[in-house]
């Protein structure tokens, strides 16, 4: 309706309101910094996703987090006070599964992340090595001498690890070496700004696995289009009646703009106002793409016209 726009939601009156409201029949929306920033809702967030679910509103949580699998992200999102259940939970972990799940994949898995992908290889019934710490103990050469490669992996998937290693990029991009050995990234989020300090992003830990296996992931999440094939695939969805609500225009709302969904930026979180002005004034096509058709100062923005 807005499309490609960066209109700002404050300057629309209520009849264009409520004819975007009604422009679209299934939601998806980003987690931290949309709803949610670590364990406290944002306010009216809450109140948003359930009336638009009590209004018939298709909805999904698609995050780009790996490290919970979708009955963790239920219980948290419960707890929160948000009435969503396990079909409403779509996270890289799940999808990295329901990748290798599709392709009838019977080998074993080298994971680099957390429990979040191996419960959910677990669910489907996949094996896995690699999770936990594995530090260089002793020297380098000592390292390589110890490693005797698992010939049954098949597959490796990186994730976010606060384990992550020398040792792990060593024993990622041997299995690698082999190209029949999938490669599968869960995002490529860059990092994470604290108050005080940068936690590095999934994208920092790909990236070093890239450069060493030389070779390119099949990226799971947020911005590429494998989630729109499994939205379209699985729930019938319809992607011009679909909104994308994000924080962060590089992920958030570059999927929407790769599968045709409509979008809106919220301010709380990575990406502000000035950064839609930004893109907008380039003249890099794929620059102009981070723009959303809609911003809001938060998503509580919303509640009074639902």
């Amino acid at each position: 309706m807005y499309k490609d726009s960066g209109t700002n939601f404050a300057s629309l009156s209520p009849t264009e309101i409520k004819q975007w409201l009604e422009s679209f029949d299934t939601v998806l929306t980003d987690c931290d910094g949309v709803i949610w920033v670590d364990n406290n809702p944002l306010p009216q967030a809450t109140d948003v996703i359930n009336k638009l679910v009590g209004n018939g509103k298709q909805l999904f949580f698609v995050t780009n987090n790996s490290t919970k699998t979708r009955p963790e992200f239920v219980d948290k999102s419960v707890k929160l006070g948000f009435n969503v259940g396990i079909e409403n939970i779509i996270s890289t972990a799940y999808l990295a599964a329901q990748y290798l799940k599709a392709k009838s994949f019977t080998k074993k898995v080298y994971v680099i992340g957390s429990t979040g992908i191996t419960r959910e290889l677990d669910a489907v019934g996949i094996r896995h090595i690699g999770i936990g710490p594995d530090n260089l103990q002793g020297s380098l050469a000592e390292a390589v001498r110890g490693f005797t490669p698992d010939p049954e992996v098949g597959a490796v998937i990186v994730g976010f690890d606060e384990h992550f290693s020398f040792v792990k990029i060593m024993k990622a991009a041997s299995y690698l070496n082999n190209p029949e050995v999938l490669f599968i990234g869960t995002n490529t989020d860059e990092r994470f700004p604290m108050p005080d300090c940068v936690i590095p992003g999934t994208g920092a830990i790909v990236n070093a696995v890239t450069t060493c296996a030389e070779r390119l992931p099949t990226v799971m999440g947020k911005p590429n289009k494998y989630i729109c094939d499994i939205l379209e695939q699985q729930y019938n969805v319809n992607p011009t009646r679909t909104l994308m609500i994000g924080d962060r225009c590089n992920t958030d709302i570059l999927l929407g703009k790769n599968c045709g969904f409509q979008t809106l930026l919220v301010e709380t979180g990575i990406h502000k106002a000035a950064d839609v002005k930004q893109f907008a004034q380039s003249d890099d096509q794929e620059t102009r793409k981070l723009v959303p058709d809609v911003y809001a100062g938060k998503l509580g923005d919303l509640l009074p016209y639902l």
